[in-house]
């Protein structure tokens, strides 16, 4: 079941249940509230529009939704929190989406998984095909990854793929430590009470968490760490950044899994440098945190060189995607 099921169709939920920044910013807010206790009252409407970096127009619709599915309740014209949001109340994934960033991250996908090489050519028109949309979805989303590095144009429609490389790895790193330095600086700004701190609370115990079971649970590192990477550049609300987040969350989660060998201990190390981050960042002392971050990301740098170093040196048919 999903969020608009059972809504009455004058409900803005429902007014609004093709459109994608909605499901996005219903989720995201529903995301938020999972860290509050029952009876917590609710920022104004225009504090978390500017959290969730959506419309005023596009929260009052997801506050209506919201109390309309008894997540959110009002007494004497204040919001809170009625009861605890659970999966079910959540959009799918792939609802909340745009065509564009729906393509971006299942091109990626196809990528990342398939056997593919540098130097290999792409097609505009075949990718619209094989992806079921517009040429135009197609060679905007390409030339996006172009400024990534990844694609270069050719004549006639084609795209030539430059491959994941070691060199563009590092330049990746480059610009990300740059990008996550700048939005530690803006998560250590918020107050003591806001969200944020909350949320990081609740994914330094899912942390703990995975290295208490480690043996069963290090396959969860992935989505763990993107988490906690997503939360600091959210804090940002710089939509440069947060684009750039993006391609690196989809490239680290994809090809993380290119390298099993050693995989239960490069998730133990990370999740051990992420609660150190954790702990640095409650300081808010700035070069305590510079210096975890900066650690952390070389690690992360080194694993995933050697994911692509170990993919390059295994034969295709013994590859596991």
């Amino acid at each position: 079941m999903t969020p608009a099921d059972g809504m009455p169709a004058r409900d803005a939920g429902s007014i609004m249940k093709g459109n994608a920044v909605f499901k996005s910013g219903y989720n995201r807010c529903l995301h938020r509230l999972a860290h509050l206790p029952p009876g917590t009252p609710l920022p104004s409407e225009n504090e978390l529009a500017l959290a969730l970096d959506i419309s005023r127009t596009t929260i009052r619709a997801v506050l209506a939704a919201l109390e309309e599915r008894g997540i959110v309740g009002r007494a004497g014209g204040q919001r809170h929190l009625a009861r605890a949001p659970t999966e079910p109340d959540h959009f799918p994934d792939a609802q909340t989406l745009s065509a564009g960033a729906a393509f971006e991250r299942r091109f990626l996908e196809w990528i990342l998984q398939g056997d593919f090489r540098a130097g290999q050519l792409l097609n505009a028109a075949e990718l619209a095909r094989q992806f079921g949309t517009s040429t135009t979805t197609i060679r905007e989303c390409l030339a996006r990854f172009q400024h990534f590095g990844l694609l270069e144009r050719r004549p006639n429609s084609s795209w030539l793929f430059n491959g994941i490389t070691v060199e563009f790895v590092r330049e990746i790193y480059d610009v990300r430590e740059m990008f996550e330095l700048r939005a530690t600086r803006s998560f250590i700004e918020r107050p003591d009470t806001a969200p944020e701190w909350r949320e990081l609370t609740a994914i330094e115990q899912e942390h703990r968490t995975i290295l208490a079971h480690l043996d069963r649970d290090f396959a969860l590192f992935p989505a763990a760490d993107e988490r906690l990477h997503r939360i600091l550049h959210e804090s940002t609300g710089n939509r440069f950044i947060l684009d750039f987040y993006n391609v690196v969350a989809t490239l680290f989660h994809y090809t993380y899994r290119w390298n099993r060998e050693d995989a239960r201990q490069r998730s133990a190390t990370a999740l051990m440098e992420h609660l150190d981050y954790i702990d640095a960042l409650r300081t808010r002392d700035q070069r305590s945190i510079d210096a975890r971050c900066r650690k952390h990301l070389r690690t992360a740098c080194a694993t995933l060189i050697g994911s692509i170093e170990t993919r390059a040196a295994t034969p295709p048919l013994m590859r596991q995607s």
